[in-house]
């Protein structure tokens, strides 16, 4: 009877740390998407992002949101505030990297 009860307990456990994992993949791979959305319009918005890829600026969006989710979720913020902050996250760095960019490559002259 013994073995039966320790067994239950470990699937209930197991059960338990299994949806909390589940929980935070899918709340990781919700901003990956927000962030791919805001990557898209921030590139056909900003005409500073024109130095940058699409992949680059793609990318930038996805780690800016994942940030702004993260932070906001570690300041138990509410979702909307969530969502704003990481949005304006990946705007910032979409932004800052198209800006730094094209400011480097202003003066690199190619020589064959």
């Amino acid at each position: 009877m013994g073995v039966v009860f320790f067994l239950l307990l470990a699937i209930v456990v197991l059960a338990i740390i299994g949806s909390t994992l589940l929980g935070i993949v899918l709340h990781v791979v919700w901003w990956a998407i927000v962030g791919l959305v805001v990557g898209i319009l921030a590139r056909l918005v900003l005409t500073d992002a024109r130095k940058v890829s699409w992949l680059q600026t793609i990318l930038f969006g996805i780690a800016g949101a994942l940030l702004g989710g993260v932070l906001a979720s570690a300041f138990d913020l509410n979702w909307f505030i969530e969502a704003i902050l990481a949005v304006l996250l990946a705007a910032v760095l979409i932004f800052a990297f198209g800006s730094a960019n094209r400011s480097s490559g202003s003066g690199v002259t190619r020589t064959r």
